[in-house]
């Protein structure tokens, strides 16, 4: 790639570096993948090699249908040819500027990523279907290699402490920034814009790095992450049962999915904003869940209609331990359990559901959920208890018949050893257990 690239030349510790643009073109043609620029050993190259994920195919998706398309910048390291950096001397206002210019590559150089491998192996995916990306640009950092022990090693500490200390997008991120994402969506759009929906306002939420609520917290109904997921299992349902039927799923399936890529097409959903209609309709379905909820506990209106400073402090709390539907772990497999139960039974109106669910047992002094789920020696929940264990135990306390035999057995096999239930369970039936 003989070119000159108009760049800012920075420093930051040892590491003397260049920022620039790149055309997808010239990363396609010019941009390697590591091969033995950081190990001389050839098997820890390919575990190099082998990091390389199919997430490229994600990008590639990404850059070919999302318009508002926008990468962070890729750090290139550039070795061998005879780069040079040609300064340009600017004066503004009376100061003299040396920090801009241009950086001279004589095309013999070799450029490989030290940080954006898969954002590399995207942009080539992407130009191979869609040629007339060739011109968008991407900003990247050029920075020196050298071909040394003492070279690669200097490498290889970089590459680490890009790739190594890289955090994910975290959960409570998603839920206040995602466009794309329905579930994100729908539950700013709780938070913010239902006035009628009061449950989630102000203190009702909890805004925490995870979905636990401190043991000190006597005001929130949930957290952030916990409506957000719980809403990502309504958006599933919405998927299932009206997206995938519906006209527009064949053309976002033909767009976004990849039969190659064998992933569940859901994951896509999330990923790539559907049209507005559609978001439009999941947004009601969501209020209308939620209303219907709140419609038909008393324990989650006389929350809402309290006075108490503290007015959680009944349905949480470490002397009888409350409301299952107050704890982050009750509550999304308690939204799990009613969307199975209206699948299962052909019921059009989630009111329909939650008459079902009105008058089964919820406080944890009680069973099935004392010493099972709530340990009322300790006052603790017990979180290592799967959430299918709860989704279970719902559905079996609304209708004996509704779950199969296989997850009957289980379910009394779970509950006989949290109980420590030393007789035969061949000789006795989960509703006898219960009752025992």
């Amino acid at each position: 790639m003989k070119k000159k690239i108009p760049a800012i030349k920075a420093k930051i510790g040892d590491w003397i570096y260049y920022t620039g643009a790149l055309t997808f073109e010239d990363v396609a043609n010019h941009v390697k993948r590591i091969d033995d620029e950081l190990h001389s050993s050839s098997s820890l190259n390919e575990a190099i090699q082998r990091s390389l994920t199919d997430n490229y195919l994600s990008i590639k998706n990404y850059i070919l249908n999302q318009e508002e398309r926008f990468f962070n910048s890729i750090v290139l390291a550039v070795y061998d040819g005879d780069p040079n950096w040609i300064e340009v001397e600017l004066e503004n206002e009376g100061e003299l500027f040396f920090d801009l210019g241009f950086l001279s590559l004589s095309g013999d150089e070799k450029i490989f990523p030290v940080d954006g491998q898969h954002r590399v192996e995207g942009i080539k995916a992407a130009l191979e279907e869609d040629p007339n990306l060739k011109s968008e640009k991407i900003s990247v950092i050029f920075i020196g290699h050298e071909s040394t022990p003492k070279g690669m090693q200097k490498s290889r500490r970089l590459f680490n402490a890009l790739n190594r200390y890289a955090k994910p997008v975290s959960l409570n991120d998603i839920v206040a920034l995602d466009e794309d994402d329905a579930s994100a969506i729908s539950t700013r759009y709780l938070i913010e814009d239902i006035e009628s929906i009061s449950l989630f306002k102000e203190d009702r939420l909890i805004h925490a790095k995870q979905k636990a609520l401190p043991v000190t917290n006597k005001k929130a109904f949930t957290s952030l992450i916990t409506l957000y997921q719980s809403n990502s299992a309504l958006l599933k349902y919405y998927y299932t049962e009206v997206f995938k039927p519906s006209e527009e799923y064949n053309g976002f399936k033909k767009k976004y999915c990849n039969n190659k890529e064998r992933k569940n097409n859901f994951d896509k959903f999330i990923k790539f904003r559907p049209s507005n209609e559609t978001i439009e309709n999941f947004l009601t379905l969501n209020e209308v869940y939620w209303k219907e909820f709140i419609n038909y506990f008393e324990s989650i209106q006389s929350f809402i209609d309290s006075n108490d400073p503290e007015p959680a402090r009944p349905y949480r709390n470490r002397e009888d331990g409350g409301n299952i539907l107050f704890r982050p772990i009750g509550i999304l497999p308690f939204v799990e359990a009613t969307l199975e139960y209206k699948l299962k039974k052909n019921i059009n109106l989630f009111s329909e559901v939650f008459s079902a669910f009105k008058n089964i047992e919820y406080n944890l002094n009680q069973k099935p959920w004392i010493n099972s789920v709530w340990n009322a020696h300790s006052g603790n929940m017990e979180t290592s208890i799967p959430k299918t264990y709860i989704r279970d135990m719902l559905l079996f306390l609304v209708d004996q018949e509704f779950l199969n035999e296989a997850r009957i057995n289980k379910l009394k096999e779970k509950y006989a050893d949290k109980i420590s239930y030393e007789g035969t369970l061949n000789d006795i039936t989960l509703q006898e257990l219960l009752d025992s």
